[in-house]
């Protein structure tokens, strides 16, 4: 009997000491998610920065707690502070309550600031992907960032029937590639080097701006079979203000001369930098390749130009959208809609495209113009079977 007694006692000093090393272990997790909370608040208000203007940075814990509550990123585990490039078919929690980037505000011609420029190794990259609902208008497990006082329904968006359609590639041109701001650069890197025009992150050699992006897309779209016409105006060098004008007047005339175009997509690339100067970058993994992500950006009437038809393109977003994170999880950001309408009155297929930041690398945001262009390319294609 007193062998049976010793046996209880050990085993209930192992149960105790085990109760005692999990409290302990859940102890550290918390305080390690409390150092997290009150962490890299250059970084929260920054990407608050390209929403609401100038911010006092760093934010407080209490008001980043708050902004935790809506639009975060996802950490990369074993390097604190940076992102998991994570696989997923929907949003996956995060440690670090930080608010996603969305492109700046209204992304008009009127704040022709320069943009701080850093080496390849000082550049904090982040992958832009929401966690929870809150902030977003949601839908068909889509996620919109709505800039607006317009109401959406994205699963309504997502079924609705689209109001043009495409002729076959033999017909003519089906999609006109367009860049309002030509000039926008990435990260010089590697042989990748440009010299700069009138500002630290533009360029005109067109091997290294938006042009080069916009033929990647071209010959995604082309070798599936698409008809593409790729536009290589310039319109914000040398004078960068009216930019969208002078981009407008060329997609009319392109319309007029191609009316079997029903597609429009004004290609550029987003910026995110730290109040200290910190350069960030959107970037996933995809197929081990690392990649710029993406955004679409849906222009509206709600900054008062004339603009009826904006849910035309937003329902072209949501299919685009949709696919998108089908094939490529991490490779999107949420859906952004806009005040400004960026010319998209002028023809109910236009969208305007952010591939990547300045932060990245011109082979990123190559690799993710190809992912796009597949991902969009397969959408079109179904536009034309739709409509044979």
């Amino acid at each position: 009997m007193g062998i049976r007694w010793g046996r209880v006692f050990r085993r209930g000093m192992a149960v105790c000491l085990a109760a005692v090393t999990l409290w302990l272990l859940l102890t550290a997790a918390a305080a390690g998610a409390a150092g997290g909370l009150t962490g890299d608040g250059e970084l929260v208000a920054a990407v608050l920065r390209t929403e609401l203007g100038e911010v006092d940075s760093p934010l407080p814990f209490w008001q980043r707690l708050a902004v935790s509550q809506s639009l975060l990123l996802e950490r990369n585990p074993g390097k604190p502070g940076e992102l998991l490039d994570r696989p997923s078919a929907g949003p996956t929690m995060t440690a670090e309550p930080l608010p996603n980037a969305q492109p700046a505000p209204d992304h008009d011609d009127v704040h022709d600031r320069p943009q701080t420029t850093a080496a390849p190794e000082d550049i904090v990259e982040r992958t832009l992907t929401p966690v929870s609902s809150e902030g977003y208008d949601t839908g068909a497990g889509l996620y919109l960032y709505n800039r607006t006082d317009r109401e959406v329904d994205l699963a309504t968006a997502l079924y609705q029937e689209l109001p043009f359609s495409l002729a076959p590639a033999a017909a003519g041109p089906q999609i006109l590639i367009i860049h309002t701001h030509t000039t926008e650069a990435y990260t010089p890197d590697g042989v990748d080097v440009y010299a700069p025009s009138d500002n630290n992150t533009r360029t005109l050699e067109e091997p290294y701006n938006m042009l080069r992006v916009g033929d990647e897309m071209e010959a995604v779209f082309t070798e599936m079979g698409l008809s593409v016409v790729h536009d290589r105006g310039v319109y914000d060098y040398p004078a960068y203000n009216g930019a969208y004008g002078r981009s407008g007047a060329a997609v009319e005339e392109y319309l007029a001369q191609y009316p079997t175009i029903k597609l429009v997509l004004d290609v550029h690339r987003d910026a995110l930098v730290g109040g200290d100067g910190t350069v960030y970058k959107a970037v996933t993994t995809v197929d081990r390749v690392k990649t710029a992500q993406v955004m679409v950006v849906v222009g509206t009437d709600a900054g008062g130009s004339d603009h009826p038809g904006w849910r035309n393109n937003l329902a072209l977003a949501a299919r685009l959208q949709k696919n998108l994170d089908t094939l490529y999880p991490t490779l999107a950001r949420p859906i952004a809609l806009r005040q400004s309408a960026y010319n998209q009155a002028l023809c109910p297929g236009s969208l305007l495209v952010e591939v990547g930041t300045h932060g990245n690398t011109l082979q990123e945001a190559l690799a993710g113009a190809r992912d796009f262009a597949r991902a969009a390319g397969a959408v079109f294609l179904s536009l034309v079977a739709e409509n044979a």
